[in-house]
Parts: C-alpha cells; structure tokens; sequence
C-alpha cells in the first residue's frame, strides 16, 4: 500500500519562498515517477511538475515554469517542491502523486497515488 504525506505548507508573504516535502512508505519509492498539483478554490486540481524515476528528467508547468523545481531524494523516499517568487494566486492546497508506471504524466488520471494535501497560502 503506498502512502504519501506531505508538508511544508503554511502562510507566506508574495514574494516568499517554501518548500514542500512528500515521503512515501509501503513501497519501493524509485520505482515510482512523482508529481506535484495544487488545487485553488472553486478549481480543478492544476499539474504542476512531475519527475522520473531517478530524478534525471523533469516535465513543469508553464504557469510555475522558473519559480517552481521539483526534486527528489531516492535515499530518502521524499520528493520536494521548491517554491520561489511566490504570489496570491498560487493560494491552494498542494498534492504530490505517484506513478508505478513511471511516466511524466501531466494529467491527474495519470497518477494512481495520493497524498492528503497540504495548504498553501500566500498574502498580498
């Protein structure tokens, strides 16, 4: 059974910076590609960046591009979202989600595996 946690979230100021943290248990995490997606009030539930198996290869939103990097420690069962030059709208609660079959997926039917979320809040 694979389980995710994650955190890190919490209240920033724009401008801020935070960084998110997702480990996983119940199973072998470098066999899984990992993806990061928030989901704002009222919204779907948006792709953010994902990650492969080693951590070698990246897929990012356009929206994050260059503000957001995704990384992942193999030794450590975690992958993280760094998150720079942070603004109101990226106000939302983040997830991270697993994929056995190791793609880049940017859809969240890609991914079978959840965590529980964590909030994000940025003030203006």
């Amino acid at each position: 059974q694979v389980q995710l946690v994650e955190s890190g979230g919490g209240l920033v100021q724009a401008g801020g910076s935070l960084r998110l943290s997702c480990t996983m248990s119940g199973r072998t995490f470098s066999m899984y590609s990992m993806g990061w997606f928030r989901q704002g009030p009222g919204n779907e539930r948006d792709f953010i960046a994902s990650i492969s198996r080693s951590g070698g290869s990246t897929n990012n939103a356009d929206a994050v591009r260059g503000r957001f990097t995704i990384s992942r420690d193999n030794t450590k069962n975690t992958v993280y979202l760094q998150m720079n030059s942070l603004q109101p709208e990226d106000t939302a609660v983040y997830y991270c989600a697993a994929d056995r079959l190791g793609r880049l997926g940017v859809s969240s039917k890609d991914y079978p595996y959840w965590g529980q979320g964590t909030q994000v809040t940025v003030s203006s």
